[in-house]
């Protein structure tokens, strides 16, 4: 009787890990439903039944260090995500994991204007020009990430890189996986996109001015 309950509590956290629409609830969840799940099988022990549950128990012994391993990198991201966000940097620079890492010599191109805006930029070496627009952008800086979040998702601009350069890219896909997996991930991430939106608008009031 106890070991039905137990199959029951175990197969309830499963459902509710399903249920979760969010990634950290749902690893959250799993790792509750692996942890009863290894009490349920143990139990058999007392009723000289393990062996007909070793399939169970090896395979969330297996899964729960990698559910808390997702769960904790998770974690790790929304803290550095929010650490940048705090101190006015970019998101964008914690996702170098994330990032493929791209090497382009003087004058090639990144994009061109009315361009798909399909990835996000960061110059770890070198410097970008946005030819459009006559504004040349130094190493450490983010771009492309306000044509994702536009309506037609297109360049307004095209970018060439000035001198030889290294430049780390990720596919929208990827930032939007991120995005709608974690909602802190998303918040900070707009808001980041939001400060470079008022900085471009604080420009233009001025160079209107003068």
């Amino acid at each position: 009787m106890e070991m039905q309950i137990m199959a029951w509590v175990a197969s309830l956290f499963v459902f509710l890990a399903f249920f979760m629409k969010t990634i950290i609830p749902l690893r959250i969840m799993a790792i509750v439903s692996n942890v009863t799940f290894i009490a349920y099988t143990l139990m058999g022990i007392n009723y000289g039944i393990f062996e007909k549950l070793i399939a169970i128990f090896i395979l969330h012994v297996l899964l729960l260090p990698l559910n808390i391993v997702r769960l904790y990198q998770m974690l790790t991201l929304i803290k550095k995500v929010k650490e940048a966000s705090d101190r006015n940097g970019s998101p964008v620079e914690i996702l170098i994991p994330y990032m493929k890492k791209m090497t382009y010599s003087s004058g090639e191109e990144l994009f061109r204007k009315d361009d798909i805006a399909d990835k996000i930029f960061y110059i770890q070496v070198g410097s970008v020009q946005l030819t459009e627009l006559g504004k040349t952008l130094p190493r450490g800086t983010v771009l492309g990430e306000v044509g994702i979040f536009t309506p037609d998702n297109r360049r307004v601009s095209g970018a060439r890189c000035v001198e030889d350069s290294v430049i780390y890219e990720i596919h929208k896909d990827k930032v939007l996986e991120l995005f709608y997996q974690n909602p802190k991930f998303g918040f900070y991430l707009i808001r980041s996109v939001s400060q470079l939106v008022k900085e471009y608008v604080d420009r233009e009031l001025i160079y209107r001015k003068y």
